[in-house]
């Protein structure tokens, strides 16, 4: 789901841990440095990642008539993505974020009449993200703007616009909480405004609740030298644009992915992921580019599947890995 990826980008493309690090002067207070300072950072700066699905079936609807059920027999997704920074300063953090999604799934039937069993879609989104950085009620506010293009291999296709405020709460080494509001500016959006709330907190056990609603609910702990395992739920999207009789299309698709995830510290910035469990897919819409997502012509219904996702970080602004 887009809107959830808008939401949230402003917050993954805040590196505070390296603008902190970065500043001559303490306008920032030190321990906002404990909310980002880790060897798994939230944010990566380089990512590529590859998810594969078990086969599951779906029923669906083409403008409000039922097709027949029908199976996804494949599912492969390729992502990469890079945030680069331009200006760091006391103030200031000036960002872009560079996406990449090859996705490509084989049916036994096609999903509409005239359509291949075989479909593969390429899809990039572009961002410049600008975050200003305040005291509000004597706590540290983020304030950020981000304007966004994407596209496919053909075309670009829209161009939309992000606000965020967003306030530390807390920010100690056991204990980090920070509240937020987004709003879009987008007439495909499905929800225009969407707070946001994230939570940390250290057990004495070892395990750590990391919550970042609405993307996220882990309970993780770190495990050998240089592991990490999660246990909880991920939300993610698929989207993609189709050209069909001279018209543009959008496919959004929401994906809620639970099960485990292991993380290891590979050094020299490195780091190497492997997600597997249980996605279901709530919903997923196919909808005139021009009209809003709640117009759509098309909607499925998945049953849940098995997944699997590797993928390895490069992060030149973190800190370094461990030896």
């Amino acid at each position: 789901m887009k809107v959830l990826r808008r939401a949230l980008l402003p917050f993954a493309m805040l590196p505070l841990k390296s603008i902190v690090s970065a500043q001559k002067k303490d306008s920032i207070p030190l321990k906002v440095r404990a909310y980002f300072a880790d060897k798994f950072p939230q944010n990566r700066d380089m990512n590529v990642d590859f998810t594969q699905t078990g086969p599951y079936q779906f029923s669906s609807k083409l403008q409000g008539a039922d097709l027949p059920d029908n199976k996804v027999k494949s599912f492969q997704q390729v992502k990469a993505n890079a945030n680069i920074y331009f200006i760091k300063n006391k103030n200031l953090l000036l960002s872009t974020s560079l996406n990449y999604r090859y996705t490509a799934f084989n049916t036994e039937e096609p999903m509409i009449t005239d359509a291949s069993t075989q479909d593969h879609y390429h899809y990039h989104s572009e961002a410049v993200n600008l975050s200003y950085f305040s005291k509000l009620f004597q706590k540290i506010a983020i304030y950020t703007a981000s304007i966004s293009t994407d596209g496919s291999e053909q075309h670009f296709e829209r161009i939309r616009g992000t606000v965020t405020a967003s306030l530390i709460l807390k920010a100690t080494p056991k204990t980090k909480m920070m509240v937020g509001i987004a709003g879009f500016i987008d007439p495909s959006s499905q929800i225009p405004v969407l707070p946001i709330f994230t939570y940390e907190n250290k057990f004495n056990n070892g395990w750590v609740l990391d919550v970042l609603l609405p993307k996220k609910v882990l309970i993780r702990k770190d495990i050998f030298a240089n592991g990490r395992i999660s246990l909880g739920t991920e939300m993610d999207n698929t989207t993609f644009y189709i050209y069909r009789n001279s018209r543009t299309y959008e496919f959004r698709q929401l994906e809620i992915n639970s099960g485990a995830i292991y993380e290891h510290n590979l050094g020299g910035n490195f780091i190497g992921t492997l997600k597997t469990g249980i996605r279901a897919v709530p919903q997923a819409r196919v909808f005139d580019k021009e009209e809003s997502f709640k117009d759509y012509i098309f909607k499925a219904s998945y049953q849940p599947s098995f997944y699997v996702n590797v993928g390895i970080s490069y992060n030149p602004f973190g800190k370094p890995g461990a030896k």
